[in-house]
């Protein structure tokens, strides 16, 4: 039985809802990123947390990968995503100057 649509969407929404998946997003904004940037850009959090993130939203369809040599390159799967996230960022950004 295939999952109805707003159960996908939770387990989106259960995906982002981590402040480090919402880090990578934010860096992957800007375009493919080779996972050592993102671990270098992200150094607050543990390198292993960081690969759990980054399993967990490829798991759900947002995000993508490509491997170079030894290298891996992480992106966002579809363009509207980075509308999305940035038409989110505005909003927030927003709010926060109208306090």
């Amino acid at each position: 039985m295939d999952k109805n649509l707003n159960d996908k969407k939770a387990e989106i929404f259960k995906a982002l809802a981590n402040p480090v998946r919402l880090d990578v997003i934010d860096l992957l904004l800007d375009g493919e990123i080779c996972v050592c940037k993102i671990q270098e850009k992200l150094q607050k959090y543990q390198q292993a947390h960081i690969s759990k993130s980054l399993q967990k939203l490829k798991a759900v369809g947002l995000i993508q990968d490509r491997r170079d040599g030894m290298n891996v390159y992480y992106s966002l799967k579809i363009s509207c995503m980075g509308e999305f996230f940035t038409c989110l960022n505005k909003i927030l950004n927003n709010k926060q100057k109208e306090h």
